[in-house]
């Protein structure tokens, strides 16, 4: 048998070599930022079974993709929108959606400003681990010349990709209300400094194929009822439910993020991963 101290050494070296052969840790594994994407919640059967199977999700951050019903009042965030995700309200990164903007003042901002300390704003930035989240308005102007475009044109001059950015209105959908052609300015003023655009508006489920170095996700299946509709887009759709009540769970990790959309009681229905340059 070989002496004591060399049998110390031989170990000591393969487990040395063991920690230098450890596979680099991706959006899989618990280096990973989990967060989960919906919009267009409704206090409806289908919307109070998601929030509660979200909600036991214990998400690190909700993207709020917009619209409370029917207005956006005070009186309407506090019956139709708190009792869905007000447990987990100060985790929230809210856009607004069509829904809600006109009443911002009475409803939106101070909703956010009671739940989180701070009214978000019209649009505004917030960070995830090495990911960077824009938070854009589809109701507010954003055409050549607004204030919104200025803001977002300043948000993205460090170089990098890892940006997901949120407005209701989808640019690109096949849903009932079809694509948004006058959100083209906010479309091509991401392109090169992000790679994920979410949005909700049609209440369903939508994931499209890469466009000028972007991809489309609709997640509007937050409970409020679908209209069976369809529409022709001018982007490529690869997959859609228009049946389901569900989420997009993202999973964030440094240049990389692993997406998929999932059912209420945590059937997937559709997976996708995409990676990105970090921000510097």
């Amino acid at each position: 048998m070989a002496p004591l101290r060399t049998r110390l050494a031989l170990a000591a070296a393969l487990l040395c070599v063991g920690v230098m052969a450890s596979p680099v840790a991706h959006a899989g594994s618990p280096a990973a930022t989990t967060v989960w994407a919906v919009g267009d919640a409704d206090l409806t059967p289908s919307g109070k079974a998601l929030s509660t199977w979200l909600r036991a999700r214990n998400p690190t951050r909700l993207l709020y993709l917009g619209d409370v019903y029917e207005s956006g009042s005070g009186a309407e965030f506090a019956r139709r929108f708190d009792p869905l995700y007000g447990a987990i309200a100060r985790r929230v990164i809210p856009t607004p959606g069509n829904h809600e903007w006109a009443n911002h003042a009475t409803g939106y901002d101070p909703y956010w400003l009671t739940h989180q300390g701070r009214a978000p704003g019209p649009w505004f930035a917030r960070h995830i681990g090495s990911w960077e989240i824009l938070s854009l308005n589809s109701e507010a102007p954003h055409a050549a010349g607004s204030s919104q475009l200025a803001w977002l044109r300043r948000a993205t001059r460090a170089p990098g990709t890892c940006r997901i950015v949120l407005w209701h209105r989808p640019r690109w959908s096949t849903g009932w209300h079809g694509d948004q052609p006058d959100l083209a300015p906010l479309w091509n003023a991401v392109k090169g400094h992000a790679r994920i655009v979410l949005s909700g508006h049609d209440h369903d489920l939508q994931r499209f194929a890469d466009r000028d170095g972007l991809r489309q996700y609709v997640s509007g299946a937050g409970g409020r009822f679908n209209i069976p509709v369809t529409h022709g887009s001018g982007a490529t759709l690869r997959f859609a439910d228009r049946s389901n009540r569900g989420a997009l769970r993202l999973r964030l990790s440094r240049g990389r993020a692993e997406l998929a959309f999932i059912a209420t009681g945590g059937r997937v229905l559709d997976r996708s991963v995409t990676t990105c340059t970090p921000l510097r």
